[in-house]
């Protein structure tokens, strides 16, 4: 097995603030993940109605 090879459980997470779900690293992610914030697209176009409303 390679070392590039990592099981979904070792991957990073975040906690999105529009739905507060947990979200794991993507590939499509790994030149920004420090910047992502939103579990999806529709999350990130309802960023202004948090789950605690």
């Amino acid at each position: 097995m390679s070392n590039k090879m990592r099981k979904k459980r070792d991957l990073p997470e975040k906690v999105c603030p529009v739905c507060g779900r947990p979200f794991k690293w993507r590939k499509k992610w790994a030149d920004d993940w420090e910047h992502v914030k939103y579990c999806s697209e529709r999350c990130r176009r309802n960023k202004h109605r948090s789950h605690d409303a």
